[in-house]
């Protein structure tokens, strides 16, 4: 029975500054409490979304709110410690964007649920540093980005210009940055600065669907539309002096590349055969949920497997695609400045993802236990000293990519000991959305937002302007806020501050 907004209300508690209990009883059979961050700047959009909700109709599509969609998943089985939802955590399919669950992997219950990962499995973020300054782009920034534009393929029907023949998506799709690497996309280095070393182990492409396949097969080293972009951006502010020197980042005015991409058809396909496989063995199985999006599967079932494979193999896809674009990347600037990549000190400061399920070992009621840790809309964040992340900065912590909304700034953050003690090592992953795609397109003006950005001194291309709405600062929260929340929490930490000065969108 649907409950008022002060009925709703009564289940959420204030814990401190930066963040809410969601105690048992809000949605149906909560195994866990649900908990999420939010400072006082973002608490409004968070319960406005809960009080429109109480509000409308019960036949409202298949909307529920954000914070509804964390209960949903705390009822999960196999959970342990509690459903998480970050700063920047909006409605999505099943989760919520921004929605953190791990599932112990010792109990014959637990499970592993394609909504948890996303559509677009290993959705992520890589930042590229140069020793290129903003004065060096006084009169190169038109000609730069245009030849960013010209190199990487972008928008919805992209094609790619890496050849890619079936036997090598097959390779790819095993080998993931190794493969780059082999074909001569890749430098040694890049696979060291990359979240699981660029490969998941356990890929195996026999369980990708044909379709998929052929989804993915002219898409390599593409872009995509939404909001995948590549961005050069300049090192505005440094908070954490020596994690910015570590990672190469340590002067102002520094130009940068962001590339934020994922799998693009390939991965949706595999998540859309996911979702149809597992809807019959959770009859099979006698599993309920709340919400159908959440279909889901025993981890050591049949369908469990298959699904880990396949979205291993999509995330492998995914590294090979941010690779790719990381080597046109440096063709483009080598053109226009006249020099090497490794004279432009063209070197990946670190690539992580988003959106994917991964096996992870970490301290439950004081015991260490192997957990399936989904993060949607979420980034890894492991702090100092931790054994999977790259020997340049076990002393810093691991680096975290928070991309902004288009033309605002973006953020490096590095992970600590107390996210992996509340979050799994997990931390938030950009703005995350304020108004739906739909509301945006309907109450911005494309050419007021590209006059917006012109104003600012960015430099615009985009392949379908009046996408770009759906992208518009004003549809996102403040990532400022969001980030300024997860540091405030403790659960990483701030350290640069990146600003644009020109994007490339789809």
């Amino acid at each position: 029975m649907k409950r008022n907004f002060e009925q709703e209300r009564g289940y959420l508690e204030r814990v401190d500054g930066t963040s809410y209990r969601i105690k048992k009883g809000f949605v149906p059979n909560m195994n866990v409490e649900g908990l999420f961050y939010v400072n006082d700047k973002l608490e409004k959009l968070i319960l406005d979304e809960l009080r429109n909700y109480c509000r409308a109709p019960s036949d409202r599509g298949g909307f529920l709110p954000a914070v509804k969609q964390i209960g949903n998943v705390a009822s999960l089985p196999g959970i342990v410690c509690r459903s998480i939802g970050l700063p920047d955590v909006h409605s999505g399919y099943g989760f919520a964007i921004g929605n953190i669950a791990a599932f112990d992997m010792s109990k014959p219950e637990a499970v592993v649920s394609p909504g948890g990962v996303g559509f677009d499995i290993n959705c992520g973020v890589r930042l590229i540093r140069t020793n290129v300054t903003e004065k060096d782009l006084a009169d190169r920034k038109e000609r730069l980005t245009q030849a960013l534009f010209d190199h990487i393929p972008v928008g919805v029907g992209s094609e790619g210009i890496i050849p890619c023949k079936p036997n090598d998506l097959e390779e790819a799709l095993q080998l993931g940055v190794d493969w780059s690497m082999r074909e001569g996309y890749a430098w040694p280095e890049d696979k060291e600065h990359c979240e699981e070393y660029g490969r998941m182990l356990v890929a195996d492409p026999t369980k990708v669907s044909s379709r998929a396949k052929k989804r993915g097969l002219p898409q390599m080293g593409t872009l995509g539309a939404g909001n995948h972009y590549a961005e050069i951006q300049v090192v505005d502010e440094i908070y954490d002096k020596m994690a910015a020197k570590k990672m190469g980042l340590d002067r102002k005015g520094q130009v940068c590349v962001m590339i934020h991409s994922g799998s693009r058809g390939l991965g949706h396909q595999v998540a859309t055969d996911a979702l149809v496989e597992m809807e019959r063995a959770m009859g099979r199985d006698g599993i309920q949920t709340n919400d159908r999006q959440l279909a889901c599967a025993r981890i050591q079932s049949t369908e469990g497997q298959n699904y880990l494979k396949a979205m291993s193999a999509a995330a492998n896809y995914a590294w090979v695609n941010r690779s790719s674009m990381t080597f046109l990347t440096r063709q483009a600037f080598s053109k226009v400045f006249g020099a090497s990549p490794d004279d432009l000190d063209m070197h990946v400061i670190y690539d992580v993802s988003h959106n994917i399920a991964k096996i992870e070992e970490h301290l439950v009621d004081g015991q260490l236990r192997q957990l399936l840790v989904h993060r949607k809309g979420s980034t890894r964040a492991f702090p100092p000293h931790h054994p999977l992340i790259p020997v340049d900065y076990q002393m810093t912590g691991q680096p975290v990519l928070i991309g902004g909304t288009m033309g605002t700034c973006s953020y490096v953050l590095t992970g600590t000991e107390k996210g992996m003690r509340e979050t799994f090592g997990s931390t938030c992953h950009g703005a995350g959305r304020a108004l739906s795609r739909n509301k945006s397109r309907n109450e911005l003006s494309y050419e007021t937002v590209l006059q917006n950005l012109y104003d600012r001194g960015i430099s615009v291309r985009v392949a379908s302007p009046k996408l770009i709405m759906e992208e518009a600062p004003d549809s996102y929260k403040d990532v400022t806020q969001v980030v300024q929340t997860c540091h405030d929490a403790g659960i990483s930490q701030m350290c640069v501050k990146l600003r644009p000065v020109a994007v490339v969108k789809g």
